[in-house]
């Protein structure tokens, strides 16, 4: 095969494996990329996030993840909700609803990595969902698939933001796709209107150590700060904010794989029934959530933040 049949083959694939768009970038080192995370750990905008100082050569330099690589392959899957939850009670973020999205698309690059394989002939090949120190929402932009909004989520102009993000790198020459080089958010400001801590900056900046989503999953403290009382808006896992008031998500659709379907429970829990729920409950009925990644205790701990706010 040559690289246009390759590069068609492996499109064709993604498309059978349930994600919704594909893009193809040549491998480089990201360098203005670099400077700007440089620049975010320099300021502490990942907080407690101490991870994100871990890795910065890998970060930026896939040829550190695979030596040898030459493209870089993205995918999209869409997570869009087909049911919302119900008003006023606690929030869940909708990434969140269905099934771990890590389980879902793991299994699915790895179909896809053995296919190119029986198709292409043996070649090197790593595949990442969150699982490596790899700056998926570049290479999506690198790869055609969207640009970056001034919230930092990738939108795609037909599609909005509410897309996980996998990639594959390989040792293969591929036909590339040109990247996205405008800005289609203009002057539109409504999700630094909107975000109730201030958490994006100017120059498509967001401090991770504002954000809502930070204080509900990640930060990992007994306490959450009084500084952020009366600012989570009833959310107690994620938050989406940012994304709803964004114009570009009228374009979004129900999401079609099936692993993705809400938990009845977190579209109907009120603020009593997560109270009445034992750990034992949340463990069973949360077991393939992402929301087991906040554990019982954070979300006891941000229910009691909200409900005191």
């Amino acid at each position: 095969m040559n690289k246009t049949e390759r590069s068609q083959f492996v499109k064709t694939i993604a498309a059978e494996s349930g994600f919704d768009f594909c893009g193809i970038a040549a491998v480089r080192r990201l360098d203005e990329d670099a400077r700007r995370l440089e620049s975010w750990l320099q300021q502490g905008m990942h907080g407690n996030m101490r991870y994100m100082e871990n890795h910065f050569d890998l970060r930026v330099n896939p040829y550190k993840l695979l030596p040898g690589a030459k493209s870089v392959i993205c995918f999209l899957m869409n997570y869009f909700p087909n049911a919302d939850q119900e008003k006023n009670i606690p929030k869940i973020s909708k990434y969140a609803y269905g099934k771990d999205y890590h389980e879902v698309i793991r299994p699915k690059l790895q179909h896809i990595l053995m296919q190119m394989k029986e198709k292409m002939g043996d070649f090197q090949g790593r595949g990442f969902v969150d699982s490596a120190p790899m700056l998926e929402r570049s290479w999506a932009v690198l790869s055609g698939l969207g640009w970056i909004g001034k919230n930092g989520n990738l939108i795609h102009k037909k599609s909005g933001s509410f897309f996980f993000i996998a990639t594959l790198v390989v040792d293969l020459d591929l036909d590339y796709d040109a990247p996205i080089t405008a800005d289609f958010c203009g002057s539109c400001t409504r999700c630094i209107d909107a975000c109730p801590t201030q958490a994006i900056k100017p120059d498509k900046v967001v401090d991770g150590s504002q954000c809502i989503s930070y204080y509900t999953i990640e930060l990992k403290d007994l306490l959450i700060p009084d500084s952020m009382k009366n600012k989570f808006e009833n959310w107690i896992f994620g938050c989406d904010i940012c994304q709803d008031v964004c114009p570009w998500n009228r374009f979004s659709r129900p999401a079609a794989e099936a692993a993705f379907t809400p938990v009845a429970e977190i579209l109907h829990f009120s603020e009593k029934d997560w109270e009445e729920l034992s750990e034992e409950g949340f463990k069973k009925i949360f077991s393939a959530s992402p929301l087991k990644r906040a554990k019982y205790a954070g979300i006891r701990r941000n229910l009691a933040f909200i409900k005191k706010s």
